[in-house]
């Protein structure tokens, strides 16, 4: 690896680190990142995974107080995300090189869009749902739309976030705290099992895993201290021109190789 690329990614891993700490949706900038300096499609998303996924860890204990309440709804839906997220991770590995680079352009612009409504999401959320006990426990329908987020998130990823809390909003749960804690613990099931299975599988860039790990973790230190001066509604309008001009480029650079979607 160059000089160069070292530099970009402790960069890019210090400034996603700063971005997941103060709005979340790091990936679509890192990923395209890792394949610019010369991953595929599936080992970059692994190994993106792999070195963002670590930082969950923070937040799950950030929001500790609030998971005595939440732990019914962990034990019907931590296994749905286990298990989802290690088909997810299990269909990425078997998935031609080629099919997933065509996928990957339009899995970019999705997280990009949903990254787009989260703000919307959460302020709905609170404006309809201020006061209240939470639901029931789920039925086999919500156990399943859960396994399917899960299924995604294994795959690829970005953006299981913001599905699961508009779920729990449609849920009818009526503290987002509570919807935030069980969004945050079930993502780092999905992540770390499939992580743990792209490990395995031997997916991941370990020189570039370990670059991009270490700029991430000073940049989640920084974004945690830093984040109430920072203007998140910028940050956030950043993050999608980014992310839909690289949706853009991947989708260029797919149609210029010559590939069919």
């Amino acid at each position: 690896m160059s000089t160069t690329g070292i530099i970009l990614l402790l960069v890019a891993g210090f400034f996603a680190g700063v971005i997941n700490a103060v709005a979340g949706g790091a990936r679509v900038l890192v990923f395209p990142l890792l394949i610019a300096l010369g991953l595929s499609a599936v080992v970059a998303n692994a190994t993106s995974m792999f070195a963002l996924g670590l930082g969950i860890m923070g937040s799950c204990y950030g929001f500790r107080k609030h998971i005595p309440t939440v732990r019914p709804w962990l034990f019907h839906f931590g296994w749905a995300s286990i298990i989802g997220g290690l088909l997810g991770a299990w269909l990425l590995t078997v998935t031609p090189e080629k099919h997933f680079s065509n996928l990957a352009p339009f899995l970019m612009l999705l997280a990009t869009v949903l990254f787009m409504v989260q703000g919307s999401v959460s302020r709905w959320a609170e404006r309809h749902h201020i006061s209240g006990n939470m639901p029931d426990t789920p039925n086999f329908s919500l156990v399943a739309i859960q396994f399917a987020i899960a299924l995604y998130g294994g795959y690829f990823g970005a953006g299981i976030g913001i599905l699961m809390l508009a779920v729990f909003g449609y849920m009818g749960f009526a503290n987002i705290h509570h919807m935030n804690t069980l969004k945050t613990i079930l993502s780092a099931l999905v992540t770390l099992v499939a992580a743990a299975y792209y490990m395995w599988a031997g997916l991941i860039d370990w020189p570039h895993a370990g670059w991009l790990t270490l700029g991430a973790t000073v940049g989640y230190f920084c974004g945690a201290h830093f984040s109430q001066k920072i203007p998140q509604k910028l940050v956030r309008q950043i993050i999608v021109v980014i992310g839909l001009a690289l949706s853009a480029w991947m989708m260029w650079k797919m149609l210029a190789a010559g590939s069919s979607i």
